[in-house]
This record gives C-alpha cells, structure tokens and sequence, in this order.
C-alpha cells in the first residue's frame, strides 16, 4: 500500500466495506415502466412475474402498480394472451403434458382464471395421449442402442418429467418401441 493513499485501486476507500454503508439504497436507472418494457422487449411475461421482477430490483410498490396498470392499457401486458403462448409453446414444441402446462401457468405466476381458460383447449379427448406417442416416437431412436427394458424406463421417465400420467406414459413407451403388452 502506498502511504498517503486513501482509495484502492478499484476506486474504493480503504477500510470501507464496497456496499453501501450510508444506509442509502443505490439510486434506481429509469422507471419501473422503462425496467418493466425492458423485460417485455425479451419475452412476453405475466403481470405478476413482472411485478415480481420490479419489485425485488427496488421500485416502489405504487410505482411498479402504476407502471403495470399503464402496461396493461396499452395492452403490452395480458396475461391471457402470456397463457395461450406458454400452453401453444409446451403443447407443441415441448410437446408436453397437461400437469406439466399447468404447473409451467403456475411457475409463471398467471391467475386461475386465466389459467384455466388456457387449458381449456386441452380437454380435446385423445390430445394428451397423441403427444406422448409423439413424443415417445421422436426419442424412441435415440434409444436403440439400449436394452428393450432399459429403454422403456428412459422412455417412460421422459414422459412422466412432461407431465404425462404414468398409464399414457407406459402406453406411449410401449408403442413407440414396439412392445407388447406383455414385454415382448
């Protein structure tokens, strides 16, 4: 240490912590409606993943309801809309099952009433079986090189992970590797 020196390098003063000590919080950058436009530039969210995300990064709870009541108007901010997406995104790409659309509308922090009117097109009878066959074919050949049993418990814990229960998980399995019902 240089002796009459009463910063370190990285611009610190020495013997001070490099949090704040003064009790001041550090001055917040733009509003929680610019943070909040920041997010939604990203990915569509929920209201309340949004004002979750506001209110942890230190906005005022009257600023970021202001801010999110503003969004929602201008019709940037909808959480049925955000719902239809996510279902659309893991029924198809994912193709994953009803409980796994459930808890993914849950995680994201949509109402369940938006929720629910969601998944309401998941209802189509035959839908969630369809997928897992999909599904279980797409990675069945992935599988080949492994023992028919091995296989089958790879399979049916993929498709128990996606939400599937487990009698369409073991249908599906056994379809798409062609076995019989009695292991064969």
């Amino acid at each position: 240490m240089v002796p009459g020196r009463d910063h370190l390098s990285d611009g610190h003063e020495a013997g001070r912590p490099s949090g704040r000590s003064d009790g001041r919080e550090p001055k917040l950058r733009g509003t929680a409606r610019d943070r909040a436009l920041n997010l939604l530039s990203f990915r569509d969210r929920s209201r309340r993943e949004l004002e979750r995300r506001l209110l942890r990064a230190g906005f005022e709870p009257d600023d970021v309801l202001e801010a999110l009541d503003g969004l929602e108007r201008a019709g940037l901010v909808d959480d049925e809309r955000y719902a239809r997406a996510l279902v659309e995104q893991h029924t198809g790409r994912r193709l994953s099952g009803a409980r796994a659309v459930a808890a993914a509308l849950a995680t994201g922090g949509v109402s369940r009433e938006a929720a629910a009117a969601a998944l309401a097109g998941l209802d189509e009878p035959g839908a969630e079986r369809r997928r897992a066959e999909a599904l279980a074919r797409s990675r069945a050949a992935r599988l080949s090189g492994l023992a028919p049993e091995v296989a089958f418990r790879h399979l049916c814990g993929l498709l128990a992970r996606r939400g599937y229960p487990p009698n369409v998980s073991r249908d599906a399995a056994r379809a798409a590797l062609s076995i019989d019902d009695d292991g064969s």
